[in-house]
């Protein structure tokens, strides 16, 4: 082989390795561009006071409440407690009391209290509201789905909607009596 046939045989591989490395880096580029934009797309929007309440429906899963499913659209004009919370955390058990002890009065002044239950199979949820005898209603978040929607991070997380539909405060963390009824009168219709 001569050295003229040498050098362009070594320019050659050159010129192949600098197409193969652009094509590379090309690919790598449009994958980073199409990451960014989708991340861009996606609804991180977290719900604060004053934001429009995500409608949502839910299966009903409490025996000792009449409702089948419930509808967050159906419940416009009341005010409405929306709770999040799990067999398995201690601070959500330890409101559901002052829930339960509050649920009844402020029902009959249009408010209602739904307690989104986010455990994962409805018969360790029967037995607590059966320990705790609970009468709200309590929709199964089977696969986490309105958790999701409403960018619930910790647990209890309370978000408290007035009778038009708008968030009026959301508490992240368990309420005592007081501050729960505080929030409850807060969000109650006028008559």
């Amino acid at each position: 082989m001569s050295l003229n046939q040498v050098k362009k045989k070594k320019k050659g591989k050159k010129r192949n390795r600098l197409i193969f490395r652009s094509a590379v880096l090309a690919i790598l580029l449009i994958a980073v561009i199409f990451a960014l934009v989708n991340n861009f797309q996606q609804d991180n929007t977290i719900y604060s006071a004053g934001d429009k309440a995500p409608d949502f429906q839910l299966q009903q899963i409490s025996d000792n409440n009449e409702l089948e499913s419930i509808q967050l659209s159906d419940l416009e004009g009341k005010g409405v407690m929306l709770n999040f919370w799990g067999t398995w955390c201690e601070p959500c058990e330890d409101e559901m009391p002052y829930m339960e002890e509050l649920y009844p009065e402020y029902k009959d002044k249009g408010v209602e209290i739904v307690a989104v239950s986010l455990d994962a199979t409805t018969l360790v949820v029967d037995r607590f509201i059966d320990k705790h005898d609970l009468t709200f209603p309590i929709p199964h978040d089977t696969n986490g789905e309105v958790m999701d929607l409403y960018k619930v991070g910790p647990i209890p997380s309370t978000f408290f909607i007035n009778p038009d539909g708008e968030i009026e405060e959301v508490v992240n963390g368990a309420l005592t009596l007081d501050k729960l009824e505080g929030h409850l009168q807060d969000i109650q219709p006028e008559l």
